[in-house]
């Protein structure tokens, strides 16, 4: 692998005060926005279980984007195994991580790497990351999975298969809320299940010396289709609405699912892509596991065209481009 990580992991164990380049701009420090006192605003959380999971998970996409999952059928000794593993690599030497070091040049986006600034003007945000491909097996490079920790590779193959289960599922209520067949949504974004692209990341916010003047990640949403996310039990994770950052408050066993813009997109606006963030921590390090369900590159990013019909109007007057192009022009902060 090409490229030197500066590891946000490495500068937090010498740091007394917060370096210029991660403080940000007084607007965007969390204290200045974040709702203060018990939020009246709560994420959904749906029981997978009950007969009423489709309703409610269509609800929770339409108002907010987001909602915790449980009773969700992911073994949690699967979770248990994903996260010993991931905790074992950011434990590893910086020179055994540094392997598999991401080369921004490459255009690539799997490896292990931190945040870079992209232009003279932005901030950095405190944390590292490792993330590769999990599924179709012809989009997996095991370059970019570590050979340490032990078990690393069945770990992310075996949660790898429940998530594949899982997102199909979600897919489907979320299809069939919009009034289309169940397999609809899948069937456009990758031409069934093996068409989708899933991606493990890992996510690492170490101790923050001055964590009311630093971002974990800056307000954004998802690019893909879909997000699942378990962390570590560590606050942090933050979502918009009416104006509020809420708190993702911790709910043992749960995963947090997120709608990301194509799903948004391809609903014309009737599911909405959650915008979040993360904060950090001055004493604990959070981590999260986030899989990004990707539409296959050359989908071409529209509303679908039954939602569109008759006196709809298309709520999203993109240039037409293909799913690669409108994440080149995310990424890049072009126009779309």
């Amino acid at each position: 692998m090409a490229g030197v990580v500066q590891s946000v992991q490495a500068l937090a164990s010498s740091l007394a005060a917060l370096p210029p380049e991660f403080v940000r701009p007084e607007h965007e420090r969390p204290r200045a926005t974040t709702f203060l006192g018990a939020s009246p605003l709560q994420i959904p959380v749906v029981d997978m279980s009950l007969p009423d999971a489709g309703c409610r998970m269509v609800e929770a996409a339409t108002e907010w984007g987001i909602f915790q999952a449980v009773n969700h059928g992911v073994p949690a000794d699967a979770v248990v195994e994903l996260q010993r593993v991931g905790q074992e690599f950011f434990a590893l030497p910086q020179e055994e991580k540094q392997r598999y070091a991401m080369d921004p040049a490459s255009g690539k986006t799997e490896g292990y790497g931190s945040t870079v600034q992209r232009s003279p003007g932005d901030k950095k945000m405190w944390s590292d990351f490792l993330f590769h491909n999990v599924s179709p097996p012809a989009a997996v490079n095991h370059g970019f999975w570590p050979d340490k920790p032990r078990g690393y590779r069945q770990a992310n193959e075996a949660y790898c298969g429940h998530m594949r289960r899982l997102t199909r599922e979600v897919l489907e209520r979320l299809s069939a809320g919009l009034g289309l067949e169940e397999g609809a949504m899948a069937e456009a974004f990758g031409g069934g299940e093996d068409g989708l692209v899933l991606m493990q990341k890992v996510n690492f916010y170490p101790p923050c010396p001055q964590p009311e003047l630093a971002l974990g990640f800056a307000p954004h949403t998802d690019l893909c289709a879909l997000t699942v996310l378990v962390a570590n039990g560590v606050p942090g994770l933050q979502v918009s609405k009416d104006g509020l950052w809420c708190d993702v408050e911790h709910v043992p066993g749960a995963l947090i699912v997120n709608v990301g813009d194509q799903i948004e997109i391809l609903s014309n606006g009737r599911y909405r892509a959650a915008l979040h963030r993360a904060t950090v921590s001055k004493e604990k390090t959070r981590m999260s596991w986030p899989v990004f369900v990707h539409p296959r590159r050359e989908y071409i990013v529209a509303p679908h065209p039954r939602l569109v019909a008759g006196e709809i109007p298309a709520k999203y007057d993109y240039k037409a481009k293909t799913f690669e192009d409108y994440t080149y022009c995310k990424i890049n902060k072009l126009p779309q």
